[in-house]
């Protein structure tokens, strides 16, 4: 068994050094561990099985809702922490936020939503002159984010990334139902084309 002392030690730092101790581990010393993990999945995979039996239909339906929506999260995490590796840019804020970041700390309220609540009803209040300071500054962050979002995305293709690219995640995205609809019209000859078409071949 293994054991740290905790003083001082953040959880990252605890874990890299049993990562460490873990890697350094002979094959037989980790066979115990790789044997209880086994064991650990299969008494898991009995007790879901059992639990999944006395579900009715409804609740089953539920429970595989849940189980895509879970993992649909873990995928937009994986997909922001590799953005995030990437270098991908921030997105340009609105004047709202800027007003949002400036008076935060000063703004009134118990909680973090109370001061958003607050800060919302003083922006709302706020003149068209008053305001524009803050839409300028947004006007500036949404240039300095295109232009990085354009080095960006060069980069990406050169890593032959260009699924990340804008214009390309916009052609991957499915037709609307209409259009397709449309579409297949246009390719269909009427019935009176056809008509026509057999009265020739005749």
């Amino acid at each position: 068994a293994f054991s740290f002392k905790r003083t001082g030690v953040s959880n990252l730092e605890l874990i890299k050094k049993l990562a460490g101790a873990w890697k350094e581990l002979p094959a037989s010393q980790k066979q115990v561990y790789e044997e209880a993990k086994k064991t650990d999945w299969k008494r898991y995979g009995e007790q879901m099985a059992a639990y999944k039996a006395q579900l009715t239909p409804a609740q089953a339906a539920a429970l595989k809702e849940e189980k895509k929506k879970q993992q649909a999260k873990r995928r937009s995490i994986r997909a922001k922490r590799e953005l995030n590796l990437l270098g991908k840019p921030k997105r340009a804020r609105t004047g709202f936020n800027i007003f949002l970041s400036e008076n935060y700390q000063e703004s009134e309220g118990v909680s973090p939503v109370a001061k958003m609540k607050r800060l919302f009803d003083v922006w709302q209040k706020l003149s068209a002159s008053q305001k524009q300071p803050y839409l300028q500054l947004a006007q500036d962050d949404k240039v300095r984010y295109e232009n990085e979002m354009k080095s960006w995305e060069a980069k990406m293709i050169e890593l032959g990334r260009e699924d990340l690219v804008r214009s390309n995640k916009r052609r991957l995205k499915k037709k609307p139902p209409e259009t397709a609809k449309k579409a297949e019209t246009a390719k269909a000859p009427s019935s009176r084309n056809k008509a026509k078409l057999k009265k020739s071949e005749e």
